[in-house]
């Protein structure tokens, strides 16, 4: 495992670059400046910013700058709040997504497997039928929709919850909820689908001659080659609760990286933009070990390779 490890992070190495090299590019190219001219900057001053910043100069020489400066982990200065590093507000505002994204999980996955698990032991039965159909809905229903239905119900008609912010339990629950739902539908229909094909194999049936009881097959000897596809499905779903919570963040006012980086694509904030995306690539990228070690941990058949 020691070997596994070690290879997944040199491979990290060439894929973090790869993608710092594509945002790069794509800052770029994309219209306008930190510094343009719907800021209302004189010229002079315009020009020295971007003498301070290196922008004055030939953009490979930017590029090697940049690169340099992320090798060694600094991330510079902030073009919107030139007084705060990246890392700064990195360190300030991941918290927060992260705080989001681990609530939103927990519900996808404690929603989703009940649900699939249940419809797996009773199939072409309403507890088959009604778990599938809402699981379906789930998943066409996206979060930018569900979040302002949820906030009509729950905040302007039930009074329930507060309508922004990040503050209390109850200002966390929407925006989680809001999150997870959607996952949730799709780890349902996985763990069904999984928990019927270990269900129907020779050693369930064996535990059942042998007199196991129905709870003890289901959670000792099915569950777990059951939800081996939820697991490999973990690391695209991650990817995706954050990308998700950039939409979230934005409908909920929630203080997280997601504004910051709205915020900062909006205003051209290069150092900013970079350091979000590299944050999340570098997470994504060890969620997706930590995947691949859960799925060798569940099924023994697997290796470190």
């Amino acid at each position: 495992m020691f070997r596994f490890i070690l290879r997944r992070a040199l491979e990290t190495i060439p894929v973090l670059l790869a993608v710092a090299t594509l945002t790069f590019v794509m800052l770029r190219l994309a219209p306008g400046g930190p510094f343009d001219e719907e800021r209302q900057v004189p010229e002079v001053i315009k020009a020295k910013l971007m003498a301070y910043y290196g922008l004055d100069k030939p953009w490979y020489q930017q590029y090697l700058m940049q690169m340099g400066k992320l090798i060694r982990g600094d991330l510079g200065f902030s073009f919107k709040y030139p007084n705060r590093t990246v890392n700064g507000v990195i360190g300030q505002a991941a918290p927060i997504s992260l705080e989001l994204g681990l609530y939103a999980l927990s519900i996808s996955l404690c929603l989703g497997l009940i649900t699939g698990v249940i419809a797996s032991l009773k199939p072409n039965t309403a507890l088959d039928y009604v778990p599938s159909s809402a699981a379906m809905i789930g998943v066409c229903l996206p979060t930018f929709l569900l979040g302002p239905i949820l906030i009509l119900v729950f905040v302007f008609e039930l009074k329930w919850f507060p309508l922004l912010g990040w503050t209390t339990p109850m200002s966390k629950v929407l925006p989680s909820v809001t999150l997870g739902m959607y996952y949730a539908a799709y780890i349902a229909r996985l763990a069904r689908g999984g928990m019927r094909e270990v269900l129907s194999q020779d050693f369930i049936r064996t535990a059942r001659a042998k007199g196991a009881t129905e709870k003890r097959v289901v959670l000792i000897h099915a569950l777990r080659g059951g939800i081996i596809p939820v697991v490999s499905f973990l690391g695209p779903a991650a990817a995706g609760l954050i990308a998700g919570s950039f939409v979230i963040e934005t409908i909920f006012g929630i203080p997280g990286l997601g504004q910051h980086f709205v915020k900062s694509a909006f205003d051209r904030d290069y150092t900013m933009v970079m350091g979000v995306v590299l944050f999340f690539a570098s997470l994504i990228v060890l969620l997706n070990l930590l995947a691949d070690i859960v799925l060798v941990w569940l099924n023994p058949k697997l290796k470190f390779e």
